[in-house]
């Protein structure tokens, strides 16, 4: 559990040394968390309190423009593939679409159930998406993996294994394509150059809409909460 400080504008910054980190770093997530202080190892955290006082006003514009936190829970409407639907009490074991509504078992908290119903969708959608771009390129990936990011939505090592949040169910199912084509053309080259790009390009050539959905909408998705503190 990281440690924490509260800055004069009422802001609650959490904080945390990192050996590899060169310089400090102030990092607002996307999922309406606390403010986050990365500080190097030889910075004093007195250095780190008035670095973030500095980013006052900064952070407090930042924080603001952060969607609210989002319980899942029965009667709510989340988007499943950008589509909203209502979470609907019903006679099911599982989750399951029907019409607009996405029927959940009744007397059950509904967030564990959605989350895995998303999961498995995700997996599903991803690796059909990953499998098309990964043919085209002439490339294999070793495997996907499903976690839930906070940072990035997909991410490709270098020997071959590409990890997505599951939370792309929720994004429209072109938004999700443009995630796999862009993680599969890492296969090919690991970085961003203009080679990398092009190669994205020519898996999606619309995808510079799918990106900008991403970074406008992307927070939306983050701000949900599977977890209900209150119960269902």
């Amino acid at each position: 559990m990281a440690e924490a400080f509260t800055i004069t504008n009422g802001l609650r910054i959490a904080w945390r040394r990192s050996a590899r980190a060169r310089r400090m770093t102030l990092r607002v997530p996307r999922d309406g968390g606390p403010v986050m202080l990365t500080l190097p190892a030889h910075v004093a955290l007195s250095d780190g309190a008035a670095f973030a006082e500095s980013k006052s006003r900064w952070l407090l514009q930042a924080t603001e423009r952060q969607p609210a936190l989002r319980i899942v829970r029965q009667g709510a409407v989340l988007p499943v593939a950008g589509v909203p639907v209502a979470l609907t009490p019903a006679a099911v074991r599982t989750a399951r679409i029907a019409a607009d509504s996405l029927l959940v078992p009744a007397g059950r908290p509904a967030g564990p159930v959605v989350q895995a119903f998303l999961k498995h969708r995700a997996m599903l959608d991803l690796r059909k998406a990953c499998d098309r771009h990964a043919d085209a390129l002439g490339r294999d990936y070793r495997a996907i993996v499903l976690r839930d990011t906070r940072s990035r939505w997909g991410s490709c090592t270098s020997d071959g294994r590409l990890m997505f949040s599951w939370r792309l169910s929720m994004a429209p199912s072109p938004v999700l394509d443009y995630v796999a084509a862009h993680e599969v053309a890492h296969l090919r080259h690991m970085d961003h150059s203009p080679r990398f790009w092009e190669t994205v390009r020519r898996l999606m050539p619309d995808h510079a809409a799918h990106r900008a959905w991403l970074r406008q909408h992307g927070p939306d998705l983050m701000a949900w909460r599977f977890r209900d503190p209150a119960g269902d």
